[in-house]
């Protein structure tokens, strides 16, 4: 209940107002109360996948590492065709693990393995060496001519990147062809390639196809300016003299700082685990550093040069005329680049007798990316709630869709978003740069109960605002009531005194005659019936508020009860000038009712007293009160006049404590607005039940009690 001193000078409007601002006055803490509480759950669930996403490159990373070690630990000679096995001097010669058709692969994705040697000559250990028949080291036609297609791939890719030497057109092939039509053994075909002539080096002064080109593979790229200024030089000759670095021409989705990423959680991350990525930062490098040293290796090779027919390779092994010559050789890493035709190459560069060579891999780029990285991607629950991006230098060459595969969107607008974690692979692959960006980031795993809260604590706020608000409208209507209250009962009370004050000194100073002095008396009773009607109700009304009514409920006959309660109300309604017109049926006068007779006959009263006061105008002055027996054995008692009735729209509300249907300044009748709600609070505490309907004309009242059956009697 609100204080009534707050009440005073209140309406609905100030009182809308004072509620919004106390609602908002605790809506606003709590709602930002609960948008920390989301957002630090954000960034939980958001650091938990980052780790989720740092592990797997981690993951992705080792597994690169092991294939680069891989092909790292081929020697020297592996990238020749045929290799001396074991002691050099037991002279026992084997191919090269490189040989194998179809390739061997150290890295996914491998297309073939080349060597260029100073010269810029290209050679890939798929063929035999020059002078030898095929068919003598167990190689057929059919894959002969599988391994002369893929070196011819292997050869075509490198020089489209301006690598090695163009083959012209008549190339290896037709050379091949023509061996075989000039071959004088008539047994299986036995096919060789003249490697001198079909690797021809370098012009003098040509630096076109020299080693030189790999050098400037991993200059960083340039804008398009220089790009097209490169492109527009007459041969490509110029282009490569220009230093051109050879992914110029690669078409990528766009560029990784064109990208609109949200890096504000990610940076919250990194500070919270800054120690931890420290340490694996540290430990990382160690372990890159120990494997990428320059090592020196002592390899034997054949001079197979001196082989002069097919008998000696056929019995290479126990030959006494082959030679067989050691040297060192110092190693590099393995470098790493993106070739203008979209294929990754690894190679490396290798010393000998004071002479450079070129080994390296041909990789696909879509098997590499699909087998090594996407494939680790799509098994991690990353794979539903992020785009990984794939990033050469500053160019994006691919994206992965997790469980959509691989995907290349149009612009790199489409890869927009918040980013997860962003990391460069170890080298030598690291110009490679995995970004993780979020498309729908889960809710942590107090997300739900924070959602369940939040509209909790809504729901509070709404029904407390609209309680309040009723609270508050009823006790400002209940304030306005009282007032009325106020300035009913003082009318009530100064109408009758003034009248019996005003009579009585008549009759003290003996200005009426007999005849007279009978209807002062008689009006001087009425009075003082009216003003104890009025403070029987207050004094009933004071009890009722306080919850301290004392009832007497006695079992009582029903023809009693209306006989006792015809004698208190004839000579109010005869006085009235109105007919009272009882009728009492058999059935229910024999009935027996638990009832207070006092409280009941107070009823009865006040409903009279209200049926007079508003049928006074009406052409039939009287009132009816009947007593039937319904069908569920409840005794119904009905109070009827004649009036105008009651309108529809207040018929609910007539039961109310102080409601009046008239305004205090503007009402024609009297009253206080107490009787009906007392008549409706006894009922219920008899437990009766009331209601009331139009009669037309007129109104009536029920009330209705429930029949003491006759065991329970006393």
């Amino acid at each position: 209940m609100l204080p009534k001193t707050l009440m005073n000078g209140f309406d609905r409007n100030r009182l809308r107002a004072l509620l919004a601002l106390f609602v908002l006055a605790l809506a606003v803490p709590t709602a930002i109360l609960i948008w920390q509480a989301y957002s630090q759950l954000k960034w939980e669930a958001f650091h938990q996948y980052r780790g989720v996403a740092e592990e797997t490159t981690g993951r992705i990373d080792t597994r690169l590492n092991d294939m680069i070690r891989s092909a790292d630990a081929r020697s020297f000679g592996d990238y020749t065709f045929l290799v001396v096995s074991g002691d050099p001097s037991a002279k026992f010669v084997q191919r090269s693990p490189l040989s194998a058709y179809p390739v061997t692969e150290d890295v996914a994705g491998v297309l073939g393995y080349f060597q260029v040697d100073s010269d810029g000559a290209f050679s890939t250990p798929l063929l035999p060496p020059e002078g030898t028949q095929a068919s003598s080291l167990g190689i057929d036609e059919t894959e002969y001519q599988g391994r002369l297609q893929l070196a011819q791939e292997i050869q075509s890719i490198l020089a489209d990147n301006r690598l090695v030497q163009s083959r012209p057109a008549n190339g290896m092939r037709q050379r091949a062809a023509r061996s075989l039509a000039s071959a004088p053994d008539p047994s299986p075909p036995a096919m060789f390639v003249d490697e001198k002539e079909a690797y021809e080096p370098a012009a003098e002064g040509d630096d076109a196809y020299s080693q030189g080109v790999f050098d400037r593979l991993n200059q960083p790229r340039r804008d398009d300016a220089a790009r097209s200024y490169v492109s527009d030089m007459a041969s490509p000759e110029e282009a490569v003299g220009e230093a051109m670095p050879a992914t110029q021409g690669l078409e990528s989705i766009g560029k990784v700082s064109e990208l609109k990423l949200d890096a504000d959680l990610q940076k919250k991350s990194e500070a919270a685990d800054l120690e931890r990525a420290e340490q694996r930062r540290r430990f990382d490098v160690t372990a890159v550093t120990s494997g990428r040293a320059t090592r020196k290796e002592q390899i034997a090779l054949p001079e197979t040069a001196e082989f002069a027919d097919a008998d000696v390779i056929a019995n290479v092994a126990g030959s006494s005329d082959l030679r067989i010559s050691t040297f060192e050789s110092e190693v590099d890493p393995f470098e790493f680049s993106l070739l203008d035709s979209g294929h990754f190459v690894l190679f490396r560069k290798v010393w000998r007798d004071g002479e450079r060579y070129i080994q390296g891999l041909l990789l696909d780029r879509e098997t590499f990316t699909g087998e090594v990285i996407a494939s680790r991607f799509s098994d991690t629950a990353l794979s539903d709630m992020t785009s990984l991006i794939l990033a050469y230098q500053d160019d994006v060459i691919d994206t992965i869709g997790g469980a959509r595969g691989l995907s290349y969107p149009d612009v790199a607008a489409d890869l927009d978003g918040a980013l997860l974690y962003r990391s460069r692979l170890a080298a030598p692959l690291d110009s490679l740069e995995l970004i993780y960006t979020i498309r729908r980031l889960p809710p942590g795993p107090g997300a739900s109960v924070l959602g369940w809260v939040t509209l909790v604590l809504g729901i509070v706020f709404i029904g407390g605002f609209a309680t309040l608000y009723r609270l508050g409208m009823s006790q400002i209507e209940l304030a306005r009531q009282q007032q009325d209250f106020v300035s009913a009962v003082s009318h009530e009370l100064k109408s009758p005194l003034t009248s019996i004050r005003m009579y009585g000194e008549m009759l003290k100073e003996g200005w009426a005659d007999e005849e007279k002095r009978q209807s002062y008396y008689e009006f001087i009773h009425d009075e003082s019936e009216r003003l104890s009607r009025l403070i029987s109700n207050v004094l009933q009304l004071a009890s009722i508020t306080r919850n301290e009514p004392q009832f007497d409920l006695q079992p009582t006959a029903v023809a009693t009860l209306m006989k006792n309660t015809e004698s208190k109300i004839a000579s109010q309604i005869e006085r009235a000038g109105f007919e009272l017109r009882l009728v009492t049926d058999e059935d229910a006068g024999q009935a027996t009712i638990n009832i207070d007779e006092d409280c009941f006959a107070q009823i009865v009263i006040n409903l009279v007293d209200n049926a007079i006061k508003f049928s006074r105008d009406a052409s039939t002055k009287a009132i009816d009160i009947s007593c039937r027996l319904t069908g569920e054995r409840r005794v119904q008692f009905a109070i009827r006049d004649y009036g105008p009735g009651i309108p529809r729209d207040q018929m609910k509300k007539i039961f109310e404590l102080f409601y009046r249907s008239e305004s205090e300044l503007t009402r024609e009748t009297v009253g206080t607005g107490i009787g009906l709600a007392i008549v409706h609070q006894l009922t219920l505490a008899m437990n009766g039940s009331v209601d009331m309907v139009n009669t037309e004309p007129g109104a009536e009242f029920r009330i209705e009690f429930g029949v003491v059956p006759a065991e329970a009697r006393h």
